[in-house]
């Protein structure tokens, strides 16, 4: 994968994962009040990587393939 294809990726990956967090955040804190940063990493991180792995990534591939490739998408 060339620099621009990744630079593409880590674009649409920032775009569909910094959301993501921030909702996870909204929800986990109120239920983790009093808990330290690493009991609450410990119950976010498995649920960002599920995230990320089971939908974000085949989202992206799926939708945006042709972008992060850089190729034009043809007119039908």
């Amino acid at each position: 994968m060339s620099l621009s294809s990744r630079l593409r990726m880590m674009l649409l990956m920032t775009l569909a994962v910094y959301p993501l967090v921030t909702l996870y955040l909204y929800i986990l804190m109120p239920l983790t009040d009093g808990w330290t940063i690493w009991q609450r990493s410990l119950i976010l991180v498995p649920m960002m990587t599920a995230s990320i792995v089971l939908v974000v990534v085949p989202f992206i591939t799926k939708r945006f393939g042709a972008f992060i490739a850089g190729r034009k998408i043809q007119a039908a």
